[in-house]
């Protein structure tokens, strides 16, 4: 490497970084499938956080870590000390939607991108039904006025005709 201030070429030891192959079980909708990535093992994993599953196997899908097992659950550790990371599929994600009408409710399922987002007030057409959606609950916990797909748990709605 050449230093930009004395023009004196140096040389540098680069520290190779090491991969481990990480065990990834990716559940969509009611399936489950267990995929294989590289991974740097210094970098540390979170439950909660993204993360690109590319196996080589399969389609690459976006995925947000649900469970880390090491010798027990924990909620992060370094790739290294991880045995296996239990995710969730974010890119299609399915969404549960709870019309109501007259005192009857009907409820659907839909499949729609994780990132298409939802509001409260919105008048959607799904399956042949009209409504306003009225309330949002997250995944999380609680409720939000409006929310990305792959955050929700379940939609109400109020049936518009």
């Amino acid at each position: 490497m050449r230093c930009e201030e004395c023009e004196t070429v140096h040389s540098v030891q680069v520290e190779r970084e090491r991969l481990v192959n990480l065990k990834v079980i990716v559940s969509s909708d009611r399936e489950s499938e267990p995929y294989f990535i590289k991974y740097p093992a210094k970098d540390v994993l979170t439950v909660g956080d993204e993360l690109l599953v590319d196996d080589p196997a399969h389609e690459v899908v976006m995925t947000q870590i649900s469970s880390l097992e090491t010798d027990r659950r924990v909620q992060s550790a370094p790739a290294g000390s991880v045995k296996t990371v239990w995710a969730r599929a974010t890119d299609q994600v399915p969404v549960k939607i709870s019309v109501y009408r007259n005192g009857k409710t009907r409820s659907i399922k839909i499949s729609t991108s994780g990132d298409e987002l939802f509001n409260v007030g919105d008048a959607r057409k799904e399956q042949g039904l009209r409504f306003e959606i009225v309330k949002i609950k997250l995944r999380s916990e609680g409720f939000a006025d409006g929310a990305a797909a792959k955050d929700i748990q379940r939609i109400w709605g109020r049936d518009i005709g």
